[in-house]
């Protein structure tokens, strides 16, 4: 701490002009160490490679599934609504089963059809969830998500 005393031969009854900057250095230097190991702390990232954003049109092929989830959790097979997972699961397996004996009758490269899923926007996570389990344990390889891209994007 500094303090200005002034000399003896001075009078003392005079008011001092000079400010004691010693406090605020102190609370600078204080906030300063501070704001050095917080903002580490606060700022953690994980490094990631995101995808980037290409919005391609769809090519619909008459072999792929179209399924849809309503807001209710209702799944439909194209405009046809499934009551239960394992109807789904059947019905998935029973439609690869014959996309593959048809492609085997053509001959040449066996290519599995896709799923493509359109879910509402105010549909629950599991409901989409489920549906992608189902038909994974179907054996399909391949689940698409169908969506809309804002209008006042162009492609």
């Amino acid at each position: 701490m500094s303090m200005s005393v002034g000399s003896p031969d001075e009078d003392s009854g005079g008011a001092m002009s000079e400010i004691n900057t010693t406090p605020l250095v102190d609370v600078m230097l204080v906030l300063l160490i501070i704001f050095l190991i917080t903002v580490p702390v606060v700022i953690q990232t994980v490094p990631l490679n995101l995808p980037e954003v290409i919005n391609l049109p769809t090519t619909t092929k008459p072999e792929n599934v179209l399924l849809s989830v309503d807001a209710n959790c209702t799944t439909f097979w194209g405009q046809t609504p499934v009551d239960t997972k394992q109807e789904l699961l059947d019905r998935g397996v029973k439609a690869l089963k014959d996309e593959i004996a048809r492609q085997e009758k053509i001959g040449g490269k066996i290519e599995l059809p896709e799923v493509h899923i359109r879910g509402d926007k105010d549909v629950a996570f599991r409901c989409v969830g489920g549906v992608i389990f189902t038909m994974q344990r179907a054996g399909f390889l391949k689940v698409g998500f169908i969506s809309q891209p804002p209008p006042n994007e162009v492609g």
